[in-house]
Protein backbone atom coordinates (compact mmCIF):
# COMPACT_ATOMS: atom_id res chain seq x y z
CA UNK A 1 0.00 0.00 0.00
CA UNK A 2 1.25 3.52 -0.76
CA UNK A 3 -0.15 6.55 0.97
CA UNK A 4 -0.30 10.40 0.09
CA UNK A 5 -1.68 13.01 1.68
CA UNK A 6 -5.02 13.98 -0.21
CA UNK A 7 -7.18 12.09 -2.48
CA UNK A 8 -9.97 12.94 -4.19
CA UNK A 9 -12.98 14.30 -3.30
CA UNK A 10 -15.46 12.21 -1.48
CA UNK A 11 -18.75 13.33 -4.42
CA UNK A 12 -16.47 11.53 -6.97
CA UNK A 13 -17.95 8.08 -8.09
CA UNK A 14 -16.35 5.09 -7.46
CA UNK A 15 -15.69 3.30 -10.82
CA UNK A 16 -15.92 -0.54 -10.12
CA UNK A 17 -13.58 -2.91 -12.72
CA UNK A 18 -13.54 -6.83 -12.89
CA UNK A 19 -10.46 -7.15 -13.26
CA UNK A 20 -9.59 -11.01 -14.48
CA UNK A 21 -5.62 -10.41 -13.90
CA UNK A 22 -5.81 -10.07 -10.09
CA UNK A 23 -5.81 -13.28 -8.05
CA UNK A 24 -8.92 -14.90 -6.43
CA UNK A 25 -10.49 -12.56 -3.89
CA UNK A 26 -8.08 -9.62 -4.96
CA UNK A 27 -8.23 -6.01 -5.24
CA UNK A 28 -6.80 -2.98 -6.16
CA UNK A 29 -7.75 0.58 -5.08
CA UNK A 30 -6.46 3.69 -6.18
CA UNK A 31 -7.82 7.04 -4.45
CA UNK A 32 -4.56 8.99 -5.40
CA UNK A 33 -5.83 10.85 -8.58
CA UNK A 34 -9.24 12.63 -9.88
CA UNK A 35 -10.91 9.02 -9.79
CA UNK A 36 -11.34 7.10 -7.40
CA UNK A 37 -10.84 3.16 -8.75
CA UNK A 38 -11.88 -0.22 -7.21
CA UNK A 39 -10.70 -3.01 -9.25
CA UNK A 40 -11.61 -6.77 -8.19
CA UNK A 41 -10.96 -10.02 -9.43
CA UNK A 42 -14.46 -11.04 -8.11
CA UNK A 43 -17.77 -10.50 -5.21
CA UNK A 44 -15.32 -11.82 -2.72
CA UNK A 45 -12.56 -8.87 -3.66
CA UNK A 46 -15.45 -6.71 -4.56
CA UNK A 47 -16.83 -6.89 -1.06
CA UNK A 48 -13.38 -6.39 0.77
CA UNK A 49 -13.08 -3.61 -1.68
CA UNK A 50 -15.39 -1.65 -0.63
CA UNK A 51 -15.21 -2.56 3.18
CA UNK A 52 -11.83 -0.72 3.04
CA UNK A 53 -13.48 2.11 1.11
CA UNK A 54 -16.04 2.34 4.00
CA UNK A 55 -12.82 3.03 6.33
CA UNK A 56 -11.27 5.17 4.36
CA UNK A 57 -14.80 7.03 4.31
CA UNK A 58 -14.70 7.90 7.49
CA UNK A 59 -11.31 9.11 7.59
CA UNK A 60 -11.94 12.22 4.76
CA UNK A 61 -12.90 15.24 5.67
CA UNK A 62 -13.86 16.14 2.22
CA UNK A 63 -11.37 14.28 0.52
CA UNK A 64 -10.14 10.75 0.11
CA UNK A 65 -7.41 9.50 2.13
CA UNK A 66 -4.71 9.37 -1.00
CA UNK A 67 -3.64 5.12 -1.00
CA UNK A 68 -2.94 3.01 -3.64
CA UNK A 69 -4.10 -0.51 -2.59
CA UNK A 70 -3.30 -4.04 -4.65
CA UNK A 71 -4.84 -7.09 -1.96
CA UNK A 72 -5.26 -10.74 -1.94
CA UNK A 73 -5.36 -13.59 0.77
CA UNK A 74 -2.04 -15.82 1.25
CA UNK A 75 -5.23 -18.59 2.07
CA UNK A 76 -8.23 -18.56 0.36
CA UNK A 77 -10.23 -20.31 2.66
CA UNK A 78 -10.23 -18.54 6.13
CA UNK A 79 -12.91 -20.47 8.38
CA UNK A 80 -14.12 -19.85 12.26
CA UNK A 81 -15.42 -22.81 14.40
CA UNK A 82 -17.50 -22.27 17.31
CA UNK A 83 -18.35 -25.52 19.40
CA UNK A 84 -21.60 -25.00 20.65
CA UNK A 85 -22.10 -28.55 22.33
CA UNK A 86 -20.64 -27.96 25.44
CA UNK A 87 -22.70 -25.56 27.02
CA UNK A 88 -22.56 -22.25 25.09
CA UNK A 89 -25.24 -21.82 22.32
CA UNK A 90 -25.16 -18.01 21.42
CA UNK A 91 -28.77 -15.59 20.83
CA UNK A 92 -29.41 -14.84 17.51
CA UNK A 93 -27.96 -11.07 18.45
CA UNK A 94 -24.59 -12.59 19.00
CA UNK A 95 -24.70 -14.42 16.21
CA UNK A 96 -25.08 -11.23 14.23
CA UNK A 97 -22.06 -9.63 16.44
CA UNK A 98 -19.80 -12.68 15.45
CA UNK A 99 -20.57 -12.39 11.95
CA UNK A 100 -19.65 -9.08 11.85
CA UNK A 101 -16.22 -9.53 13.35
CA UNK A 102 -15.40 -11.98 11.36
CA UNK A 103 -16.25 -10.07 8.05
CA UNK A 104 -14.28 -7.24 9.55
CA UNK A 105 -10.98 -10.20 9.56
CA UNK A 106 -12.04 -10.91 6.12
CA UNK A 107 -13.25 -14.72 7.18
CA UNK A 108 -15.40 -16.46 4.49
CA UNK A 109 -16.35 -19.63 6.57
CA UNK A 110 -18.15 -20.45 9.59
CA UNK A 111 -18.82 -23.42 11.30
CA UNK A 112 -21.03 -24.58 14.41
CA UNK A 113 -19.64 -27.42 15.97
CA UNK A 114 -22.23 -29.81 16.78
CA UNK A 115 -22.87 -33.27 18.60
CA UNK A 116 -26.41 -32.88 19.96
CA UNK A 117 -27.39 -29.42 19.76
CA UNK A 118 -29.87 -29.38 16.37
CA UNK A 119 -33.44 -29.94 17.28
CA UNK A 120 -33.67 -33.36 15.24
CA UNK A 121 -36.79 -34.85 14.60
CA UNK A 122 -37.52 -38.03 16.78
CA UNK A 123 -34.66 -37.45 19.06
CA UNK A 124 -35.86 -35.34 21.70
CA UNK A 125 -34.45 -37.05 24.77
CA UNK A 126 -31.05 -36.06 23.42
CA UNK A 127 -31.11 -32.62 22.75
CA UNK A 128 -34.08 -31.44 25.17
CA UNK A 129 -32.89 -29.20 27.92
CA UNK A 130 -29.61 -28.08 25.83
CA UNK A 131 -31.74 -24.92 23.95
CA UNK A 132 -30.30 -26.64 20.56
CA UNK A 133 -30.53 -25.04 16.95
CA UNK A 134 -33.99 -25.48 14.90
CA UNK A 135 -33.73 -25.99 11.15
CA UNK A 136 -35.52 -22.03 10.57
CA UNK A 137 -32.88 -20.78 12.62
CA UNK A 138 -30.18 -22.62 10.88
CA UNK A 139 -31.70 -21.26 7.66
CA UNK A 140 -31.70 -17.53 8.99
CA UNK A 141 -28.00 -17.93 9.99
CA UNK A 142 -26.97 -19.10 6.66
CA UNK A 143 -28.76 -16.31 4.89
CA UNK A 144 -27.17 -13.89 7.15
CA UNK A 145 -23.73 -15.50 6.69
CA UNK A 146 -24.30 -15.24 2.89
CA UNK A 147 -24.83 -11.82 3.16
CA UNK A 148 -21.04 -11.22 4.98
CA UNK A 149 -19.86 -13.04 2.25
CA UNK A 150 -19.38 -16.08 4.46
CA UNK A 151 -20.07 -19.72 3.98
CA UNK A 152 -21.75 -21.32 6.79
CA UNK A 153 -20.63 -25.10 6.61
CA UNK A 154 -22.91 -28.32 7.94
CA UNK A 155 -20.87 -29.64 10.84
CA UNK A 156 -21.98 -33.00 13.19
CA UNK A 157 -19.88 -35.66 14.49
CA UNK A 158 -21.25 -38.74 13.12
CA UNK A 159 -18.57 -41.00 14.45
CA UNK A 160 -17.25 -40.12 17.24
CA UNK A 161 -17.51 -37.85 20.29
CA UNK A 162 -21.10 -39.13 20.56
CA UNK A 163 -20.93 -38.91 24.69
CA UNK A 164 -24.40 -37.13 24.37
CA UNK A 165 -26.41 -39.66 22.33
CA UNK A 166 -24.40 -42.65 23.60
CA UNK A 167 -25.45 -41.65 27.16
CA UNK A 168 -28.90 -42.89 26.46
CA UNK A 169 -30.13 -46.62 26.15
CA UNK A 170 -32.02 -45.64 23.31
CA UNK A 171 -28.27 -45.42 21.03
CA UNK A 172 -25.92 -47.44 23.21
CA UNK A 173 -26.93 -50.46 20.95
CA UNK A 174 -25.05 -48.61 18.68
CA UNK A 175 -21.75 -48.32 20.35
CA UNK A 176 -18.39 -49.65 20.03
CA UNK A 177 -18.11 -50.32 24.16
CA UNK A 178 -21.51 -49.60 25.49
CA UNK A 179 -20.50 -49.32 28.92
CA UNK A 180 -17.67 -47.08 28.13
CA UNK A 181 -13.83 -48.07 29.01
CA UNK A 182 -11.01 -47.66 30.88
CA UNK A 183 -7.60 -46.17 29.79
CA UNK A 184 -4.13 -46.46 32.18
CA UNK A 185 -6.48 -46.83 34.87
CA UNK A 186 -9.09 -43.83 34.01
CA UNK A 187 -12.28 -44.26 32.94
CA UNK A 188 -13.83 -42.64 29.89
CA UNK A 189 -17.52 -42.50 28.51
CA UNK A 190 -18.88 -44.38 25.71
CA UNK A 191 -18.36 -41.83 22.63
CA UNK A 192 -17.42 -43.48 20.07
CA UNK A 193 -19.96 -45.25 17.47
CA UNK A 194 -18.98 -49.04 15.81
CA UNK A 195 -17.64 -48.40 12.62
CA UNK A 196 -20.39 -50.41 11.02
CA UNK A 197 -22.97 -50.00 8.29
CA UNK A 198 -25.95 -49.66 10.92
CA UNK A 199 -23.93 -46.69 12.66
CA UNK A 200 -23.08 -45.19 9.16
CA UNK A 201 -26.89 -45.49 8.52
CA UNK A 202 -27.53 -43.89 11.79
CA UNK A 203 -25.30 -40.97 10.90
CA UNK A 204 -26.57 -40.75 7.37
CA UNK A 205 -30.12 -40.17 8.39
CA UNK A 206 -28.96 -37.15 10.98
CA UNK A 207 -27.05 -35.45 7.90
CA UNK A 208 -30.41 -36.20 6.08
CA UNK A 209 -32.15 -33.97 7.98
CA UNK A 210 -29.42 -31.13 8.44
CA UNK A 211 -27.78 -30.31 5.51
CA UNK A 212 -30.79 -29.25 3.29
CA UNK A 213 -31.01 -26.05 5.75
CA UNK A 214 -27.44 -24.82 4.29
CA UNK A 215 -26.93 -23.85 0.96
CA UNK A 216 -22.91 -24.33 1.14
CA UNK A 217 -22.36 -27.93 -0.24
CA UNK A 218 -19.63 -28.77 1.76
CA UNK A 219 -20.32 -30.50 4.98
CA UNK A 220 -17.72 -31.62 8.23
CA UNK A 221 -18.08 -34.74 9.43
CA UNK A 222 -15.60 -35.01 12.11
CA UNK A 223 -14.20 -38.54 12.98
CA UNK A 224 -11.70 -37.18 15.26
CA UNK A 225 -9.90 -38.99 17.88
CA UNK A 226 -11.57 -42.69 17.58
CA UNK A 227 -10.14 -43.53 21.28
CA UNK A 228 -12.39 -47.17 21.57
CA UNK A 229 -11.70 -47.70 17.83
CA UNK A 230 -11.21 -51.74 18.26
CA UNK A 231 -11.43 -51.87 22.13
CA UNK A 232 -15.42 -53.67 21.86
CA UNK A 233 -17.64 -54.09 18.83
CA UNK A 234 -14.89 -54.11 16.56
CA UNK A 235 -12.54 -56.08 18.55
CA UNK A 236 -12.41 -59.04 16.16
CA UNK A 237 -12.65 -56.62 13.11
CA UNK A 238 -9.24 -54.49 14.11
CA UNK A 239 -7.43 -57.73 14.78
CA UNK A 240 -8.00 -58.95 11.48
CA UNK A 241 -7.83 -56.09 9.19
CA UNK A 242 -5.74 -53.36 11.98
CA UNK A 243 -7.20 -50.18 13.17
CA UNK A 244 -5.75 -47.95 9.96
CA UNK A 245 -8.27 -50.32 7.73
CA UNK A 246 -10.76 -50.38 10.18
CA UNK A 247 -10.78 -46.60 10.09
CA UNK A 248 -10.74 -46.14 6.39
CA UNK A 249 -13.18 -48.13 5.80
CA UNK A 250 -15.64 -46.46 7.86
CA UNK A 251 -14.84 -43.46 6.72
CA UNK A 252 -15.20 -43.94 3.56
CA UNK A 253 -18.55 -45.48 4.53
CA UNK A 254 -19.69 -42.10 6.02
CA UNK A 255 -18.09 -40.23 2.93
CA UNK A 256 -18.65 -41.59 0.00
CA UNK A 257 -22.54 -41.88 0.20
CA UNK A 258 -21.92 -37.51 0.44
CA UNK A 259 -19.94 -37.11 -2.03
CA UNK A 260 -22.64 -39.04 -4.38
CA UNK A 261 -24.63 -36.48 -3.50
CA UNK A 262 -22.51 -33.63 -4.43
CA UNK A 263 -21.71 -33.26 -1.02
CA UNK A 264 -17.43 -31.76 -0.35
CA UNK A 265 -17.06 -34.05 3.29
CA UNK A 266 -14.25 -32.71 5.14
CA UNK A 267 -12.86 -34.85 8.18
CA UNK A 268 -10.25 -33.86 11.17
CA UNK A 269 -7.02 -35.55 10.24
CA UNK A 270 -5.61 -36.74 13.48
CA UNK A 271 -5.93 -40.39 12.83
CA UNK A 272 -4.49 -39.86 9.22
CA UNK A 273 -1.49 -38.67 10.36
CA UNK A 274 -0.77 -41.07 13.21
CA UNK A 275 -1.42 -43.38 9.94
CA UNK A 276 -0.04 -41.65 6.88
CA UNK A 277 -0.14 -44.47 4.52
CA UNK A 278 -3.78 -44.07 5.11
CA UNK A 279 -3.96 -40.84 2.92
CA UNK A 280 -3.74 -42.94 -0.51
CA UNK A 281 -7.37 -44.82 0.41
CA UNK A 282 -8.95 -41.54 0.95
CA UNK A 283 -11.41 -40.54 -1.53
CA UNK A 284 -11.45 -37.61 -4.11
CA UNK A 285 -13.18 -35.08 -3.00
CA UNK A 286 -13.12 -34.72 0.57
CA UNK A 287 -10.53 -32.18 2.76
CA UNK A 288 -8.75 -33.07 5.43
CA UNK A 289 -8.38 -30.94 8.26
CA UNK A 290 -5.10 -31.16 10.35
CA UNK A 291 -5.07 -29.21 13.62
CA UNK A 292 -3.17 -28.88 17.02
CA UNK A 293 -3.14 -26.10 19.42
CA UNK A 294 -0.23 -25.35 21.25
CA UNK A 295 2.38 -22.89 20.28
CA UNK A 296 5.82 -24.93 19.44
CA UNK A 297 8.04 -24.82 21.62
CA UNK A 298 11.73 -23.03 21.80
CA UNK A 299 14.38 -25.41 21.03
CA UNK A 300 12.45 -28.21 21.04
CA UNK A 301 11.64 -27.89 24.74
CA UNK A 302 9.11 -31.11 26.12
CA UNK A 303 6.81 -30.45 29.26
CA UNK A 304 7.17 -32.85 31.52
CA UNK A 305 4.03 -34.59 31.89
CA UNK A 306 3.72 -36.98 34.79
CA UNK A 307 3.96 -40.74 34.49
CA UNK A 308 0.86 -41.77 35.01
CA UNK A 309 -0.54 -39.12 32.23
CA UNK A 310 2.21 -39.85 30.21
CA UNK A 311 0.71 -43.76 29.79
CA UNK A 312 -3.35 -41.93 29.56
CA UNK A 313 -1.51 -39.97 26.41
CA UNK A 314 0.22 -42.96 25.10
CA UNK A 315 -2.84 -45.30 25.11
CA UNK A 316 -4.71 -42.95 23.07
CA UNK A 317 -2.40 -42.29 20.50
CA UNK A 318 -2.95 -38.39 21.70
CA UNK A 319 0.24 -36.30 20.31
CA UNK A 320 1.41 -33.76 22.61
CA UNK A 321 5.05 -33.20 21.39
CA UNK A 322 4.89 -29.78 20.77
CA UNK A 323 6.38 -29.74 17.98
CA UNK A 324 3.57 -27.82 15.79
CA UNK A 325 2.11 -28.31 12.79
CA UNK A 326 5.38 -29.72 11.03
CA UNK A 327 3.83 -33.07 13.16
CA UNK A 328 0.55 -32.51 12.46
CA UNK A 329 0.78 -32.78 8.70
CA UNK A 330 2.42 -35.69 8.68
CA UNK A 331 1.58 -37.17 5.57
CA UNK A 332 -0.94 -34.69 3.90
CA UNK A 333 1.42 -32.50 1.76
CA UNK A 334 1.92 -34.62 -1.49
CA UNK A 335 -0.40 -37.19 -0.90
CA UNK A 336 -3.09 -35.18 -3.33
CA UNK A 337 -5.75 -34.88 -0.95
CA UNK A 338 -6.45 -30.92 -0.04
CA UNK A 339 -6.42 -30.12 3.93
CA UNK A 340 -6.79 -26.78 5.90
CA UNK A 341 -4.70 -26.23 8.92
CA UNK A 342 -6.86 -25.64 11.81
CA UNK A 343 -4.82 -23.98 15.01
CA UNK A 344 -7.09 -22.89 18.01
CA UNK A 345 -7.92 -19.46 19.76
CA UNK A 346 -6.27 -21.12 22.86
CA UNK A 347 -9.35 -19.52 25.20
CA UNK A 348 -10.93 -22.90 26.36
CA UNK A 349 -9.71 -23.58 29.99
CA UNK A 350 -8.17 -21.08 30.69
CA UNK A 351 -11.02 -18.52 31.50
CA UNK A 352 -9.54 -15.47 30.26
CA UNK A 353 -7.46 -17.00 27.50
CA UNK A 354 -4.05 -17.74 26.47
CA UNK A 355 -2.96 -14.86 23.83
CA UNK A 356 0.32 -15.75 23.32
CA UNK A 357 -0.16 -19.55 23.45
CA UNK A 358 -2.95 -18.81 20.63
CA UNK A 359 -0.58 -16.58 18.76
CA UNK A 360 2.43 -18.98 18.11
CA UNK A 361 -0.02 -21.54 17.39
CA UNK A 362 -1.85 -19.40 14.36
CA UNK A 363 1.52 -17.92 12.94
CA UNK A 364 3.18 -21.67 13.11
CA UNK A 365 -0.15 -22.75 11.29
CA UNK A 366 -0.33 -20.06 8.86
CA UNK A 367 3.76 -20.42 8.07
CA UNK A 368 3.78 -24.43 7.57
CA UNK A 369 0.31 -24.52 6.04
CA UNK A 370 1.76 -22.19 3.07
CA UNK A 371 5.00 -24.05 2.61
CA UNK A 372 3.16 -27.45 2.15
CA UNK A 373 0.30 -26.45 0.33
CA UNK A 374 -2.72 -25.99 2.47
CA UNK A 375 -5.90 -24.44 0.74
CA UNK A 376 -7.13 -22.74 3.90
CA UNK A 377 -7.28 -22.08 7.37
CA UNK A 378 -10.19 -23.32 9.87
CA UNK A 379 -9.40 -21.52 13.43
CA UNK A 380 -11.33 -23.45 16.45
CA UNK A 381 -13.39 -22.16 19.34
CA UNK A 382 -13.80 -25.45 21.85
CA UNK A 383 -15.86 -25.53 24.58
CA UNK A 384 -14.06 -28.10 26.86
CA UNK A 385 -15.01 -28.25 30.27
CA UNK A 386 -18.66 -26.07 30.04
CA UNK A 387 -17.52 -23.12 27.84
CA UNK A 388 -16.29 -20.92 30.60
CA UNK A 389 -14.30 -18.75 29.37
CA UNK A 390 -15.68 -15.09 28.34
CA UNK A 391 -16.72 -15.43 25.26
CA UNK A 392 -14.28 -12.05 23.97
CA UNK A 393 -11.42 -13.52 24.88
CA UNK A 394 -11.61 -15.56 21.67
CA UNK A 395 -11.75 -11.81 19.29
CA UNK A 396 -8.27 -11.05 19.99
CA UNK A 397 -6.96 -14.83 17.97
CA UNK A 398 -10.21 -13.97 15.22
CA UNK A 399 -8.53 -10.93 14.56
CA UNK A 400 -4.70 -12.02 14.68
CA UNK A 401 -5.79 -15.14 12.67
CA UNK A 402 -7.66 -13.51 9.87
CA UNK A 403 -5.03 -10.97 9.76
CA UNK A 404 -1.91 -13.57 9.66
CA UNK A 405 -3.94 -16.14 7.11
CA UNK A 406 -4.55 -12.94 4.34
CA UNK A 407 -1.10 -11.93 4.18
CA UNK A 408 1.70 -13.23 7.10
CA UNK A 409 3.87 -11.29 5.84
CA UNK A 410 2.66 -7.81 6.58
CA UNK A 411 0.84 -9.21 9.39
CA UNK A 412 2.49 -11.48 11.89
CA UNK A 413 3.79 -9.06 14.03
CA UNK A 414 0.62 -7.21 14.29
CA UNK A 415 -0.53 -6.54 17.96
CA UNK A 416 -4.42 -7.37 18.51
CA UNK A 417 -5.44 -4.84 21.10
CA UNK A 418 -4.79 -1.53 19.15
CA UNK A 419 -7.06 -3.57 16.13
CA UNK A 420 -9.85 -4.28 18.71
CA UNK A 421 -10.27 -0.86 20.42
CA UNK A 422 -10.57 0.84 16.71
CA UNK A 423 -12.48 -2.03 14.77
CA UNK A 424 -13.78 -4.16 16.98
CA UNK A 425 -15.08 -2.69 20.75
CA UNK A 426 -14.38 0.97 19.12
CA UNK A 427 -13.57 1.99 23.03
CA UNK A 428 -13.33 5.27 23.36
CA UNK A 429 -10.91 5.35 26.14
CA UNK A 430 -8.66 2.69 23.90
CA UNK A 431 -8.10 0.30 27.02
CA UNK A 432 -10.51 -2.96 26.51
CA UNK A 433 -7.96 -4.21 23.73
CA UNK A 434 -4.92 -4.17 25.92
CA UNK A 435 -6.83 -5.50 29.03
CA UNK A 436 -7.63 -9.03 26.84
CA UNK A 437 -3.84 -8.90 25.94
CA UNK A 438 -2.72 -8.40 29.61
CA UNK A 439 -5.30 -10.97 31.26
CA UNK A 440 -4.31 -13.16 28.26
CA UNK A 441 -0.85 -13.90 28.81
CA UNK A 442 -1.58 -14.67 33.15
CA UNK A 443 -1.82 -17.89 32.40
CA UNK A 444 2.34 -18.99 31.98
CA UNK A 445 3.25 -16.72 34.98
CA UNK A 446 2.50 -18.94 38.10
CA UNK A 447 5.46 -21.24 37.99
CA UNK A 448 3.40 -23.88 36.42
CA UNK A 449 3.45 -25.51 33.07
CA UNK A 450 0.31 -26.23 31.46
CA UNK A 451 -1.04 -28.08 28.22
CA UNK A 452 -4.67 -27.08 26.86
CA UNK A 453 -5.85 -25.08 29.88
CA UNK A 454 -4.76 -22.65 32.37
CA UNK A 455 -3.43 -23.09 35.97
CA UNK A 456 -5.70 -20.58 37.24
CA UNK A 457 -8.73 -22.53 35.77
CA UNK A 458 -7.18 -25.45 37.07
CA UNK A 459 -6.93 -24.20 40.86
CA UNK A 460 -10.23 -22.50 40.39
CA UNK A 461 -11.93 -25.73 39.92
CA UNK A 462 -9.83 -28.98 40.63
CA UNK A 463 -12.38 -31.62 40.29
CA UNK A 464 -11.74 -30.90 36.64
CA UNK A 465 -9.38 -32.77 34.79
CA UNK A 466 -6.23 -30.66 33.47
CA UNK A 467 -2.57 -31.60 32.81
CA UNK A 468 -0.56 -28.78 34.85
CA UNK A 469 3.05 -29.42 36.39
CA UNK A 470 5.03 -28.09 39.08
CA UNK A 471 4.47 -26.32 41.66
CA UNK A 472 3.03 -22.50 41.88
CA UNK A 473 6.07 -20.02 42.95
CA UNK A 474 4.72 -17.44 45.83
CA UNK A 475 6.34 -14.47 43.92
CA UNK A 476 5.02 -15.11 40.38
CA UNK A 477 1.24 -16.13 42.00
CA UNK A 478 1.44 -12.33 43.74
CA UNK A 479 2.40 -10.83 40.48
CA UNK A 480 -0.50 -12.65 38.60
CA UNK A 481 -2.77 -11.31 41.05
CA UNK A 482 -1.43 -8.05 40.68
CA UNK A 483 -1.71 -8.20 36.92
CA UNK A 484 -5.13 -9.25 37.14
CA UNK A 485 -6.10 -6.58 39.96
CA UNK A 486 -4.46 -4.00 37.68
CA UNK A 487 -6.93 -4.71 34.67
CA UNK A 488 -10.11 -5.28 36.97
CA UNK A 489 -8.94 -1.71 37.63
CA UNK A 490 -8.09 -0.23 34.07
CA UNK A 491 -11.20 -1.89 32.65
CA UNK A 492 -13.81 0.61 34.78
CA UNK A 493 -12.48 2.81 32.31
CA UNK A 494 -13.05 1.24 28.85
CA UNK A 495 -15.77 2.76 27.12
CA UNK A 496 -16.87 0.71 24.22
CA UNK A 497 -19.32 1.76 21.65
CA UNK A 498 -19.67 -1.69 19.70
CA UNK A 499 -22.71 -3.30 19.56
CA UNK A 500 -21.83 -6.12 22.48
CA UNK A 501 -19.56 -3.73 24.30
CA UNK A 502 -20.81 -3.10 27.35
CA UNK A 503 -21.52 -6.92 27.98
CA UNK A 504 -18.03 -7.45 26.97
CA UNK A 505 -16.86 -5.69 30.04
CA UNK A 506 -19.14 -7.02 32.45
CA UNK A 507 -18.29 -10.66 31.45
CA UNK A 508 -14.56 -10.08 31.05
CA UNK A 509 -14.62 -8.30 34.66
CA UNK A 510 -16.21 -11.42 36.02
CA UNK A 511 -13.73 -13.95 34.09
CA UNK A 512 -10.86 -12.03 35.25
CA UNK A 513 -12.68 -12.53 39.06
CA UNK A 514 -12.85 -15.87 38.49
CA UNK A 515 -9.11 -15.95 37.14
CA UNK A 516 -7.90 -13.89 40.25
CA UNK A 517 -10.05 -16.65 42.33
CA UNK A 518 -8.12 -19.84 41.00
CA UNK A 519 -4.79 -17.56 41.26
CA UNK A 520 -5.93 -16.71 45.39
CA UNK A 521 -6.30 -20.68 45.94
CA UNK A 522 -2.61 -21.11 44.08
CA UNK A 523 -1.43 -18.35 46.73
CA UNK A 524 -2.72 -20.74 49.19
CA UNK A 525 -0.70 -23.86 48.29
CA UNK A 526 2.19 -21.92 47.33
CA UNK A 527 2.17 -20.32 50.80
CA UNK A 528 0.79 -16.71 50.46
CA UNK A 529 -1.42 -15.24 52.91
CA UNK A 530 -4.74 -14.22 51.59
CA UNK A 531 -8.57 -14.39 51.56
CA UNK A 532 -10.13 -16.87 54.33
CA UNK A 533 -13.12 -19.40 53.51
CA UNK A 534 -15.54 -16.92 54.63
CA UNK A 535 -14.53 -14.17 52.11
CA UNK A 536 -13.31 -16.65 49.33
CA UNK A 537 -17.36 -17.91 49.78
CA UNK A 538 -18.65 -14.54 49.45
CA UNK A 539 -16.37 -13.71 46.37
CA UNK A 540 -17.00 -16.72 44.27
CA UNK A 541 -20.59 -16.64 45.01
CA UNK A 542 -21.23 -13.21 43.28
CA UNK A 543 -18.69 -13.84 40.65
CA UNK A 544 -21.05 -16.91 39.61
CA UNK A 545 -24.11 -14.93 40.43
CA UNK A 546 -22.92 -12.46 37.72
CA UNK A 547 -21.34 -14.71 35.39
CA UNK A 548 -24.62 -16.24 34.90
CA UNK A 549 -26.26 -12.83 34.13
CA UNK A 550 -23.52 -12.46 31.45
CA UNK A 551 -23.93 -16.09 30.01
CA UNK A 552 -27.80 -15.44 30.21
CA UNK A 553 -27.08 -11.97 28.23
CA UNK A 554 -25.27 -13.70 25.30
CA UNK A 555 -26.19 -17.34 24.75
CA UNK A 556 -29.35 -19.79 25.10
CA UNK A 557 -29.66 -21.32 28.91
CA UNK A 558 -29.59 -24.61 27.87
CA UNK A 559 -25.90 -26.44 29.10
CA UNK A 560 -25.25 -23.56 31.21
CA UNK A 561 -25.69 -25.87 34.25
CA UNK A 562 -22.74 -27.77 32.77
CA UNK A 563 -20.51 -25.17 33.23
CA UNK A 564 -21.71 -23.89 36.46
CA UNK A 565 -21.53 -27.12 38.51
CA UNK A 566 -17.95 -27.53 39.10
CA UNK A 567 -17.97 -24.14 39.95
CA UNK A 568 -20.96 -24.52 42.51
CA UNK A 569 -18.84 -27.74 44.07
CA UNK A 570 -15.49 -25.70 44.42
CA UNK A 571 -17.97 -23.00 46.56
CA UNK A 572 -19.59 -25.62 48.68
CA UNK A 573 -16.00 -26.71 49.00
CA UNK A 574 -15.28 -23.19 51.47
CA UNK A 575 -16.16 -23.72 55.28
CA UNK A 576 -19.07 -21.47 56.12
Amino acid sequence: MTVAEEGAGLSVPVAEIVDGSLPVQGFTLDTTGPDVTLRHADDAGLRYGRDILQQLRAQGDGAWPAVHIEDWPDLPVRGFLLDVSRGRVPTRESFVHLIEVLRLARYNQLQLYTEHTFAYTGHQEVWRGASPMTAAEIRDLDALCAGAGIELVPNQSTYTHMEAWLSHSTYRHLAECQDGFAVAGFPMPSATLKADEESAAFAHGLLAELLPNFTSRQVNVNCDEPFELGRGAGAAQVAELGTGEVYLRHLRRLMEPLLAQGHRPQFWADFITHHPELAEGLPAGCTAIAWTYESPRPNGERVEIPPDFQRLIDELGVNIAFDGFSEALKGLPGSGVPFLVAPGTGTWNSLVGRIDNAMGNIADAVRTGLANGACGLLLTEWGDNGHLQAFCTSYPPIVYAGAASWCLASNADIEPAAVLDRHVFRDRAGVLGGVLDAVGRVWGGTGQRSFNSSPLQAALIPEQRHLVTHEPDAGLVEAVIATLDQALSELEQARPASRDGALAVRELAAAIGLARHGAWRLGRTAGLAGPGDLALRADLNALITEYRRCWLARNRPGGMERGFEPLTSTLKSYAR
